[in-house]
Parts: structure tokens; C-alpha cells; sequence
């Protein structure tokens, strides 16, 4: 049995961020992150777009994502970590019923000091001549509408979900930090505060607290548990009745790489780098990306009613979701995508928080459980590893990247206060 002062359940993104900066802030303290995979961010991480955007409404939000965002540019450009960063931009392309839906959002956003520019149909029209802005009546019939404008973030862009893990990962070996792959918590450990030394403890009448987690390598004591298994967490917190607050569902990564899109990629107009945007089609549920390495496109459907809440231990992607069902939508608004296949493809799950879209950071005797971020973890993790060094320190607020302070009671579930993100 391995004794530690805490433990880490999960080295996805939130897992590695919570580590070092509980290490960062108690470097005489014996932590230890354990993952059932290989490697670090072997998991959902690896399997996401790697986006960040300030594009958010609720002040808690808008905190974690910003302040995270000036991290990033902070490693890349002063602590020289090439995580792989592009300030490409967010671009909304909009129909006039999208475009008024949202309106209310984008005027709180500006009023916040998030930084965006309107694009008129003309200047759409100049800058992404593969783009289709006018739709006929059949596509009326499906629901496409016409596109009439486009929002683009500014301040948003593209990382390397791999590079920010490592990162993580090396900064908190730096410190004295310990990781040990390739092990599998196996259930969490509930232990009475009094023990009695009596078979079936603890019982209802007890005060108990989780002590640690039985693994696939054995028993790991840890004065606190911090848990960050993203998906899997809720099947570790449902087999001690503690509610997880997020359902995970399968999202799936397209890779193109075609001759016909080698116009839409290089796009002038929105950013130094003369590529394409992360790019987001609200009528067509799908959003795409350039990979500035590799020269080619990622794709992927934002999974809204009608697909499925379900665990997967190795989900696989099916590239019918995209053959027999979003492609009619994407050749709609981009013909260059008319009969190209993907020539890659993955799934992932995002762990979904389906009553206000924000995570959590809550507290339970011995434990501290991180997650339901919304498939937006990478782009909340430096804020949120902070909240959770903070929480674990008895602190009342987390001092961000940036200096603003967040109540670390407001991430939490019995004095909540986030507000409902809408965007």
C-alpha cells in the first residue's frame, strides 16, 4: 500500500493542472497523479480540438477561460513551452434567426471586454470564397438558412492538447511531483473518521471520509482525493452515492486532407497566420479547425439532441455520423466538401453539465472532485487546477493567471453562483 498526501485521480488536463498547482503552492507536500492509461492526457484530452475561446457571458466563466487563455500565451511566449498556440479566432458564421438569437449574447460579451468583429455578408463573401451564403428552398426545408454575418472572437484560437499536457506534466515533475501510469482506480475508499475495528464499516451511523482508492496496483492511502477522471468519474462517485453532476457523451473528430480544400485553409482576412479560423456553423451543428501543422481540416458535429448519454471505455468513432448525416449540411454552406472523405477520424467524450454548461469544483470529506466541463476543459484548466489548490488549501478564493480572484464556493454545488452560460 502507497501512502501520499494526495492523490490524483486522472492525468487528463484537469488532473495535471490540479497537481501542479497543489504542488506548486505546498512543495513540501507528497503528491502523486495515477491514470489508467499509459501516458499523460492519453484519455478524452488527446481526443478533443484543443480550442479556447473567451466567447462566454457569466462572469465565472468569462474568469476561467481568460485568465487561462493569458496563461497559455504566458508558457509559449516567456517560459518557452511551444504548446502549440495559433490566435486564429472564433467565427461564428450566422444566419439572421442564429444571428438574433445570439445578439443579447455578443452585447454582454463586449460589455465584459471580450473583443469581437462583426463581418458584413460582402466581406464574408471576399475573404471565404468557398463558402455557399445563400441556401435554396430544399436546404430552407432542412433548416439552413442563408448566412447574413459573421462574429469573430479575438481572442481565441488553437493549442496542442498533447504539448499542454506534457507541459503540465513536466512542470509538476519539476517540482518533486510523482506520476505512475498504467493504473486503474478501481473504486474510491470510504473509511469511518472513528473506527470501530467492526466488519462493515463504515455504517450508515458513521461520519466517514475518503481515504484514498483501491487500484488495479493496490491500495493508495492520501489524506485528500483529488478526482479528475473526466468521463469516468462519475462511475467511481456513483459507487458511493455522490453525484458527479455531468453526463458523458461521444463527440467525433474528422480529419480532411484534399486537394479542393486547400483554398478554404489558406483564408486571408482573420489572422496573422492567412489560415482558416476555428470556424462554428450553429444551423449545421458542426464546427471545424485548421491544423496549422499538418495542413489539413478537423471536423466535428457538436453532438445536440439525439446523440446519446453513455460511458465508453474506448469509444470508436463512426464515420457514418458524418457520410449519412452532417455532410448534407457541410456541402450546403462549403460544395469544396463534396465528395471528400475523412481520411482519419477518432471519438472522444465530453462530460456534460446540462443545467448551467460550467464545471464544477466541489468538496466531500477527504475529497475534491473536478469536472463536468462541458467538452471546454482545456480552455478552463489553468483557472480551474488554481480553484481546486485553493479549495484544497481552505481557501476562500483562487487568485488566478491574471489576478482576478474567484470565490471558490461559487464552482461548487451548495452555495453555486455562476449563473446559467447561455452562449
Amino acid at each position: 500500500m502507497l501512502k501520499r498526501d494526495v492523490l490524483v485521480i486522472g492525468a487528463g488536463i484537469l488532473g495535471l493542472s490540479s497537481a501542479y498547482h497543489v504542488k506548486r503552492t505546498n512543495p513540501d507536500l507528497r503528491v502523486l497523479v495515477i491514470d489508467q492509461f499509459s501516458g499523460p492526457a492519453q484519455g478524452n484530452t488527446a481526443k478533443c480540438a484543443g480550442g479556447y475561446r473567451d466567447l462566454l457571458t457569466t462572469d465565472a466563466n468569462n474568469k476561467l477561460s481568460a485568465s487561462t487563455i493569458r496563461w497559455f500565451r504566458d508558457l509559449q511566449e516567456n517560459q518557452g513551452h511551444n504548446i502549440g498556440m495559433y490566435n486564429v479566432g472564433y467565427l461564428y458564421l450566422l444566419s439572421e434567426p442564429e444571428y438574433m438569437k445570439r445578439k443579447e449574447s455578443f452585447n454582454v460579451m463586449e460589455k465584459i471586454g471580450v473583443q469581437l468583429k462583426y463581418h458584413e455578408k460582402e466581406d464574408l463573401k471576399t475573404k471565404l470564397p468557398d463558402l455557399q451564403l445563400g441556401q435554396d428552398e430544399e436546404a430552407e426545408e432542412m433548416g439552413l438558412h442563408p448566412i447574413e454575418i459573421g462574429v469573430q472572437g479575438l481572442n481565441c484560437g488553437i493549442v496542442n492538447a498533447d504539448a499542454l499536457a506534457k507541459t503540465y506534466e513536466t512542470l509538476f515533475l519539476r517540482l518533486g511531483g510523482e506520476a505512475q501510469y498504467n493504473t486503474t482506480a478501481e473504486k474510491l475508499v470510504l473509511r469511518p473518521r472513528n473506527e470501530l475495528g467492526i466488519p462493515g464499516e463504515p455504517f450508515v451511523w458513521q461520519s466517514s471520509e475518503i481515504v484514498g482508492a483501491d487500484t488495479s496496483r493496490g491500495m493508495i492511502e492520501a489524506d485528500t482525493t483529488i478526482l479528475a477522471a473526466g468521463a469516468w468519474s462519475g462511475r467511481l462517485l456513483d459507487a458511493i452515492g455522490v453525484d458527479s453532476y455531468m453526463r458523458p457523451k461521444k463527440r467525433n473528430l474528422y480529419v480532411f486532407d484534399h486537394q479542393n480544400l486547400k483554398r478554404l485553409i489558406n483564408t486571408q482576412g482573420f489572422n496573422e497566420y492567412g489560415k482558416l479560423p476555428m470556424v462554428l456553423l450553429p444551423d449545421a451543428n458542426v464546427y471545424m479547425k485548421a491544423d496549422l501543422r499538418e495542413g489539413n481540416i478537423w471536423l466535428a458535429e457538436t453532438g445536440g439532441i439525439g446523440r446519446e448519454y453513455r460511458l465508453e471505455d474506448d469509444p470508436q468513432p463512426d464515420e457514418r455520423v458524418y457520410t449519412e448525416n452532417a455532410y448534407y449540411s457541410v456541402v450546403r454552406y462549403l460544395p469544396c466538401f463534396r465528395d471528400v472523405r475523412p481520411v482519419n477520424m477518432w471519438a472522444g467524450q465530453r462530460s456534460i453539465n446540462g443545467v448551467d454548461k460550467q464545471p464544477v469544483v466541489v468538496p466531500t470529506p477527504g475529497m475534491i472532485y473536478v469536472g463536468a466541463a462541458t467538452g471546454n476543459g482545456i480552455m478552463k484548466s489553468d483557472a480551474l487546477g488554481r480553484t481546486v489548490a485553493a479549495l484544497h488549501n481552505g481557501e476562500a478564493e483562487a487568485v488566478l493567471f491574471d489576478g482576478r480572484k474567484l470565490r471558490v464556493a461559487d464552482l461548487g454545488i451548495k452555495d453555486r453562483k455562476v449563473g446559467i452560460e447561455r452562449f
